[in-house]
């Protein structure tokens, strides 16, 4: 036990040096701490006392990256505005159709092109059709986004794409694990788990008054103790509704939002956020062995190039039919790029069924180049544009009212 402490505590401590460079060099610390797991792990050195491999404590830094998961989208689901939400539902339903519908197509055109049997084809397919959740929380948070107008949409085709998550995970257990999953019991476990989703946004939208009468507690210490509490119930709880834990605490995080306490959870929330965030990262990082990828290199670049294809054209066509301007579009396609956590679950489940053992470095490969180069490129997304614009030569209804105002203010019509 004193020795998993160490090692617990020989993570945190390389945690915290990754975290101090990406800040002294401005970059976001998500692709730090995922190369930083990567260079460690069961494949790493021991130097001295210092045990590297963290054996003993993987179950350990895993279950506190799953907390970290937790916090992350249970902030964002505080930072949800349910009003605004409700009167995007139809630019939710277009863009997460549109997202989902042309990455799986790219997915399913890719797969037959490197002559994948049709199993695998379909796995791909999925793999390159969900986007991580984690990740795009994370960014939106670290860039400060979480207030800009794209962001609900952001945020309800994510959600959007939990749905097809479930459905397809669903599909694919019942198809590979034999008899898991009948297509009636399929159709009762996706509408059980929408309907749990949407009872949420009814609990958002009325419950307020009766949950402001609860949480009108005095002693912070009791009062971060009950929310903390019921937060990790109702992620463990959604789990056995066949949504994801990570959704549940989000959706927590929902019926909070309009809650006269919301701001102070959002300030004794955000600490843990922090903390447990980075530790996600970098356990996912410990979970890739680099000497398993290069087989799956040209594979998995090959899929990183439609997925940033898909991703960008998705972004565009949905931030424009909801009347977004080109700015914000391209932020969408680039905020959604990052592959991570669902994806290698969608992987697992076809290695569970005996599949191609090529999807797990694959996946592997996929995920951690799309992680890498998601947040960079979200957080270079205005050098993006203006070099985008060049080519394109957009003119946003933003750009057009803000000329047209200041030509009456200059009397010039």
């Amino acid at each position: 036990m004193d020795h998993m402490m160490f090692e617990v505590g020989t993570a945190l401590i390389l945690v915290a040096i990754a975290s101090i460079i990406a800040g002294k060099l401005k970059f976001s610390i998500i692709p730090f701490l995922i190369v930083l797991g990567m260079l460690v792990g069961p494949h790493a050195p021991t130097i001295g006392i210092l045990d590297f491999k963290f054996i003993e404590s993987q179950g350990i830094i895993d279950f506190l990256g799953q907390i970290g998961i937790l916090f992350l989208l249970f902030y964002l689901g505080l930072e949800f505005s349910v009003q605004k939400l409700i009167k995007s539902g139809r630019n939710i339903v277009v863009g997460g159709t549109i997202y989902v519908i042309l990455n799986f197509v790219l997915g399913l055109a890719y797969g037959f092109v490197i002559n994948m049997p049709l199993y695998e084809t379909l796995i791909i397919a999925g793999m390159l059709s969900v986007s991580s959740t984690a990740i795009v929380a994370k960014v939106l948070v670290d860039l400060r986004r979480t207030g800009n107008s794209e962001t609900e949409l952001i945020l309800g085709m994510i959600l959007f794409d939990d749905i097809f998550l479930a459905v397809f995970l669903s599909i694919m257990s019942g198809l590979l694990l034999g008899g898991a999953t009948s297509v009636g019991a399929t159709i009762i476990s996706v509408c059980i788990s929408i309907g749990y989703m949407l009872l949420f946004f009814v609990i958002a939208r009325k419950g307020p008054p009766l949950l402001n009468k609860l949480l009108n507690i005095t002693s912070s210490e009791i009062f971060i103790i009950v929310v903390f509490s019921s937060m990790f119930f109702i992620a463990g709880f959604s789990e056995t509704l066949h949504v994801a834990q990570a959704i549940g605490a989000l959706l927590f995080g929902l019926a909070l939002s309009e809650t006269e306490h919301s701001k102070r959870i959002e300030q004794l929330v955000i600490p843990f956020r922090d903390f447990f965030g980075a530790i996600f990262f970098f356990s996912f990082g410990l979970g890739i062995d680099p000497t398993t990828l290069g087989d799956a290199l040209w594979l998995a670049l090959g899929a990183v190039v439609l997925t940033i294809i898909g991703n960008l054209i998705a972004g565009m066509i949905a931030g424009r039919k909801a009347g977004l301007s080109h700015k914000s579009s391209l932020n969408i396609g680039l905020t959604i790029m990052a592959r991570g956590e669902f994806t290698i679950i969608v992987a697992n489940v076809g290695l569970a069924g005996g599949l191609s053992v090529m999807l797990k470095p694959f996946s592997a490969l996929y995920v951690l180049i799309l992680a890498i180069l998601g947040p960079l490129l979200a957080k270079e997304s205005k050098r993006i544009y203006r070099g985008a614009n060049k080519i394109f030569k957009w003119s946003d209804p933003v750009e057009k009212v803000k000329k047209r105002k200041e030509k009456q203010e200059n009397g010039e019509g």
